[in-house]
């Protein structure tokens, strides 16, 4: 896994400042702590920086194709490399290496653009051809690796594999995007394309872009898309046959390595079918790791124990104090803009017990999007059936009376806490799936925001985003619809972006197989009540698995990493978390009501009400602000930007 950076001039009599590019180059430091590499032509300028993975002798980047007229930085691992070197040694082609890197620039001069196509795997990479002088930006169809650039108003284009490494860049913008701070407090992250910076795009999932001197820029492509095309199901156990055999290949091309690899066991149900899939085509013992909490609310390391001994892996375990939260004010400079998951935390903390041994790790990502295993997927599902029952005439009223006369009981047993679905049961399927997801309701959030900065807004509401991808689902089907808006923003704005930051600043390579696109397209195949049948998500990845996994894994709650918010911010955080939601960086900004932030923290710390989480969104908020966009210099440093730019949304 590496790091990569650019920088493009539209003129090539315009020269890019070599010094200015390894300073970019060297942000990323931890991306490739093993090797470098910079490439300089008129008017371009590329930097890579390594984690050897394959081909650890002859792997050094920038890679060139035979005369040196196109070259490439890559980010990622292409697992069908081999028999892609075959197809294109036989079409005349000469490989000086035995790395997966090269393969892209013969497969640039054999296909063009559609290259991307070929390739399986995660991937980000910046191509140049210096016979066109076109400069081709590229991300895998499920966003794993990232991938950062800002075309800008001289014609210069700059781009990097995570967002520090365009700050140094002294011409580009950092005003800020006031939609991608709605967004934020409404998911916790900031969707694809957006980025906290208006002039700063992620190049979205499955899309390349271009930039051709002499032209206008076209814009991002799509070249893949998710599908939910249903065919030809056979028997339950054919099913499941097919399963398990097509994980078990996806699997099987995510062991080549010339380093030690390894996988995370969390006990759940799919780092569990990793693992075991692993086990069956290992030859020597998996080296598996995972955290335990003192805390046995947060503690899943006995069914990681149970998979460990069944299948005899080296196993170790980390034991964490839940109240270790020593890496807050360092997550700032891992995620580079405002990311408001709390388990980026322990997940940091899985990351760095793995590095200990292993430079590879395999994880079971991606299973709850592509089977449906999250539990707000199965109360959607449920509130969609009253939703066809009662029209919206009628079912607006009268669930949004019996949602504001409900008690928000936080202290209550769950199947007491009926507010949130009266609410969304008042909603469309768009508005309650995204009253599900939000952070901060909508009544609360437009109470976060001063005046200036809801006029800034001009009428822009985060849900805009969930409209657009649950209207362009190529299904009808609701679940599907569902799964298909997350494969598009919480999947990769949330769970892929924690994992890459956070296995990136221990210098870790995570792959991760569940989200192979054969077995996703696989999987988009079966219908959605194979999924998701009676309230039980992941249906048939569970039945599949009944002889691999305990059925006491397959079929406990789901856990999942946490933290627990709620006491640290009564308790030990007591005291941080009002200096900074109270503070002078979140106060300069021009984007809050003070009197309400100070009204979260007290409802909160006296009990009153339950706000850990926005009060999380808006301690990283006030950490982005300092260590990241420069408003109070951090550890003695000023940051980039010295004062802030809020810019309209329109």
């Amino acid at each position: 896994m590496c790091g990569i950076v650019g920088v493009f001039h539209d003129t090539p009599k315009r020269a890019v400042d070599e010094a200015l590019l390894s300073r970019m180059n060297d942000t990323q430091s931890h991306r490739g702590p093993d090797d470098d590499g910079i490439f300089i032509a008129p008017g371009i300028g590329l930097g890579h920086r390594r984690l050897s993975i394959l081909d650890l002798s002859g792997g050094h980047q920038p890679l060139f194709n035979e005369d040196h007229s196109v070259v490439v930085v890559y980010n990622g691992e292409i697992y069908n490399f081999q028999g892609l070197a075959r197809e294109l040694a036989e079409k005349g082609h000469t490989f000086r290496t035995h790395c997966d890197t090269e393969v892209i620039v013969h497969a640039w001069e054999e296909w063009g653009e559609d290259c991307v196509t070929r390739f399986r795997g995660m991937f980000a990479f910046a191509l140049w051809d210096a016979n066109t002088e076109t400069l081709f930006l590229a991300r895998d169809r499920l966003g794993i690796k990232p991938l950062y650039y800002a075309p800008l108003a001289d014609g210069t284009v700059v781009f990097g594999s995570e967002l520090k490494a365009l700050l140094p860049y002294p011409d580009l913008p950092r005003d800020i995007d006031p939609t991608a701070v709605e967004d934020y407090f409404a998911y916790g992250y900031i969707p694809d394309p957006k980025s906290i910076y208006r002039h700063v795009i992620k190049l979205a999932p499955g899309h390349v872009v271009s930039f051709r001197r002499g032209q206008a820029a076209a814009g991002p492509r799509a070249y893949w898309n998710v599908t939910f095309a249903e065919g030809r199901v056979g028997s339950e156990a054919e099913v499941g046959e097919d399963l398990i055999a097509r994980l078990r290949e996806a699997v099987d091309v995510r062991l080549i390595s010339d380093v030690p690899l390894g996988a995370f066991l969390s006990g759940g149900v799919d780092s569990s079918a990793v693992v075991a899939m692993m086990a069956g085509l290992a030859t020597e013992p998996v080296d598996t790791c995972s955290i335990a909490f003192s805390h046995q609310a947060y503690d899943e390391s006995g069914y990681a124990a149970q998979i460990a001994e069944r299948y005899e892996t080296s196993h170790r375990v980390q034991h964490v104090n839940p109240d270790s939260y020593d890496l807050i004010d360092r997550l700032a400079g891992f995620y580079d803009e405002p990311f408001a998951d709390s388990s980026a935390i322990p997940t940091f903390r899985v990351c760095a017990l793995a590095r200990q041994k292993v430079t590879v790790a395999l994880s079971g990502d991606g299973g709850d999007e592509v089977f449906a295993g999250y539990r707000r997927y199965r109360w959607h599902h449920y509130e969609q059936r009253v939703r066809a029952l009662l029209p919206q005439a009628l079912r607006g009223p009268l669930f949004g009376v019996l949602g504001s006369i409900y008690p928000k009981a936080d202290w209550a047993p769950r199947v007491l806490r009926a507010k949130s679905t009266l609410e969304a049961l008042a909603r469309d399927a768009v508005d309650g799936y995204f009253h599900s997801v939000s952070v901060l309701p909508d009544g609360l959030r437009r109470l976060l925001y001063s005046d200036g900065f809801r006029r800034d807004l001009q009428g822009y509401h985060a849900r805009e985003i969930l409209l657009r991808h649950m209207t362009d689902a190529p299904t009808d089907h609701h679940l599907s619809r569902i799964q298909y808006a997350d494969f598009k923003t919480y999947l990769p704005g949330d769970i892929l972006t924690k994992v890459d930051r956070a296995s990136m600043a221990t210098s870790l390579e995570v792959r991760v197989p569940i989200l192979d696109h054969h077995f996703l397209e696989w999987a988009g195949t079966l219908p959605p009540d194979w999924k998701l049948r009676n309230g039980e998500g992941k249906y048939i990845f569970k039945k599949a698995l009944g002889s691999y996994v305990p059925q006491n894994i397959l079929y406990r709650p789901k856990m999942g990493f946490a933290v627990p918010l709620i006491s640290w911010f009564r308790g030990p955080l007591r005291d941080r978390v009002r200096q900074s939601v109270t503070g002078s960086a979140l106060a300069e900004s021009g984007i809050f009501d003070m009197g309400f932030l100070t009204t979260l923290v007290d409802q909160h710390q006296s009990g009153a009400r339950d706000h850990s989480a926005v009060l999380w969104a808006l301690v990283m908020f006030d950490s982005f602000l300092r260590q990241v966009h420069g408003v109070a210099p951090a550890n003695g440093q000023p940051g980039p930007q010295p004062a802030m730019a809020v810019a309209s949304s329109r």
